[in-house]
């Protein structure tokens, strides 16, 4: 498994408690959802590297196709990064 995945992996178990089917589908749910975020996180990256090399027309391809991940899978915005302390 690469080193992202393992990182949605815990970040998902750390909202689950124990081993109920309640929590197992919570737990299945939450890194669904991470999985698409980190998607639509991508989708925002390649755009930007588009935008800086005045690639109008293909960043806005990224932009729709975040969108239409966003709409695909019911998900909401990407929330924006936490800070460390």
């Amino acid at each position: 498994m690469n080193e992202q995945i393992k990182q949605l992996w815990v970040q998902a178990a750390e909202t689950t408690q124990g081993d109920s089917w309640e929590e197992q589908t919570k737990f299945i749910e939450r890194f669904a959802e991470l999985i698409v975020l980190e998607c639509m996180r991508m989708c925002e990256v390649t755009e930007m590297s588009f935008v800086t090399h005045n690639c109008d027309v293909e960043a806005s391809g990224a932009i729709t196709v975040r969108q239409f991940i966003a709409e695909h899978f019911g998900v909401g915005d990407i929330p924006a990064p936490s800070k460390q302390s």
